[in-house]
């Protein structure tokens, strides 16, 4: 077993950033848990170990390997399957309160359907839940990280409604071998990504390309399986296990392009983060109304019949509303928003009515995607406590990334800083209700069509190595800190630090 030592670093901080904030502000509240996250795709490996059946992931890296930017695949990527209790001492050398990890759906259930269970892979989820108790780690459990399996998918995967059963089906395996050592279980992760890369277009497994039709489709089968999960986990496992339940939303922050442009925020909102979240948290339930009303014109504009957004009966959206007993949000940037002209006849831009740009002064990271924004966090933070009436927060992701392969990350460092900063903002002096934050990612690990050419990870990952070898960078070592001192620290004011104040 390897061992690890916290590097003592020290930092200072310009004036500028801090100003405004009292010790108390920087400091980290009580009862908000702080983690780190991953999934199991990215970093397990053993794709075809221990009984593993065969996923979506798998099957799209294999036949299409030009579609990752370096022809990889999560094969074996960081071998976290057979070194988990490495990765354990490690997060324990961080002190971090919880560690979010997703499960394989095909490693549990290897055909995809519950009447076969695999033994060899609920122990090693057993094990690895034990590891994480034996050092007072919290496992924070995610359901479906976009691993479903491939079989499903041979019969339609998220556009069949049979889906809805199928999860459900997985899901009581899992609360019923997982659950009795497991408080906090997510269903789904951002599942509009899934939908829109994965089933509108082939960014992403299983590569549909089924455009409006798919993508539509795919989210509403999506939160019926999400919702029959829950009230599942509800009424049969709950009294004994008294976990929480809920799922996980990519929700970006968004700002007018131009003053006073509060339609464009709002619209941008409702179409994106508001997608997943309205028919569960809102007090109406259903879609948003703007949303059903944009995609129903537009619909008949193209020639359809109905619209192609699918209707909840009064029974769906009445069993959806709810079924969450908080606000997971992964958050990583944001978006200026402008609304677009409209006319009557004609369709609205992108359904929305609403165009999505950047401000080119934003700084930027490895990712083209992500510009570094925190002042977007707070908005968003704000927007969703807004909506929805002050929920329990979970942020299940937030990160920076880098090319290979920097361990002086000091600009991931500035971002986490600044991002933090934000979020206490929003705490304390707004009132959001934030009780868990992970950053993302735990491990450099296999970034879906980016291959291994992006990092994310506190963590790096020789990938060359046969072994695999972890190298703790800069960026773990500031968040041990901050998770031992229970404040936010001060970052290096060198010239290589993005400093942006909140």
């Amino acid at each position: 077993m390897a061992s690890y030592s916290v590097l003592g670093v020290a930092f200072c901080i310009s004036l500028g950033v801090t100003r405004g904030f009292t010790d108390d502000i920087l400091s980290i509240p009580k009862d908000l848990l702080l983690g780190t996250a991953s999934a199991a795709y990215q970093i397990e490996g053993a794709w075809n170990e221990g009984g593993k059946g065969e996923s979506v992931w798998d099957k799209w890296t294999h036949e299409h390997p030009e579609n990752i930017i370096d022809g990889s695949n999560g094969d074996v990527a960081c071998d976290s399957y057979h070194k988990y209790k490495e990765d354990v001492q490690l997060l324990k050398t961080m002190g971090v309160d919880f560690y979010r990890f997703s499960l394989s759906w095909t490693r549990i259930l290897p055909n995809g359907f519950a009447n076969v269970i695999n033994q060899e892979g609920l122990n090693y989820y057993k094990n690895l839940i034990d590891e994480l108790r034996a050092n007072d780690i919290e496992p924070f459990v995610t359901l479906y990280h976009w691993d479903h399996p491939e079989i499903l998918e041979r019969m339609g995967g998220w556009t069949n409604e049979m889906m809805v059963d199928w999860f459900t089906d997985y899901a009581k395996v899992v609360f019923k071998e997982l659950g009795p050592k497991v408080k906090y279980f997510m269903t789904l992760n951002e599942a509009h990504i899934v939908c829109n890369e994965g089933y509108a277009t082939k960014q992403k497994a299983p590569g549909k390309e089924l455009g409006d039709v798919g993508r539509f489709l795919c989210l509403h089968n999506m939160l019926k399986a999400h919702a029959k999960t829950y009230h599942m986990y509800d009424t049969q496992f709950r009294p004994q296990q008294k976990g929480q339940i809920g799922l996980v939303n990519a929700c970006s922050g968004a700002f007018a392009k131009y003053p006073n442009d509060t339609t464009a925020v709002n619209l941008h909102f409702q179409f994106t983060c508001g997608w997943l979240a309205h028919p569960i948290f809102s007090t109406t339930g259903d879609y948003p109304e703007v949303m059903k009303r944009h995609i129903a014109e537009n619909s008949k504009l193209r020639g359809f019949s109905k619209s192609l957004l699918p209707e909840f009966s009064e029974a769906w959206v009445q069993f959806i509303q709810g079924t969450s007993d908080f606000f997971g949000i992964n958050h990583y940037t944001s978006k200026l928003v402008e609304t677009m002209p409209h006319t009557d006849g004609k369709e609205w831009y992108s359904f929305s009515g609403v165009k999505e740009s950047v401000d080119p002064s934003w700084p930027g990271s490895a990712s083209n995607w992500l510009k570094v924004v925190p002042e977007g966090f707070r908005q968003i933070l704000n927007k969703v406590s807004e909506e929805y009436n002050y929920p329990p927060i979970f942020v299940m992701e937030n990160g920076f990334s880098y090319k290979c392969c920097v361990t002086d990350d000091r600009l991931r460092i500035s971002y986490y800083h600044s991002y933090l900063k934000a979020m206490l903002a929003a705490v304390k002096l707004d009132g959001c209700k934030v009780k868990a934050y992970a950053t993302w990612s735990v491990l450099d690990n296999f970034e879906w069509k980016n291959g291994y050419k992006e990092r994310f990870g506190l963590i790096n990952i020789d990938f060359t190595d046969p072994n695999r070898t972890r190298t703790p960078k800069l960026s773990m070592s500031w968040y041990a800190n901050v998770i031992k001192t229970r404040k936010l620290l001060p970052i290096s004011n060198s010239s290589d630090v993005i400093v942006i104040a909140v």
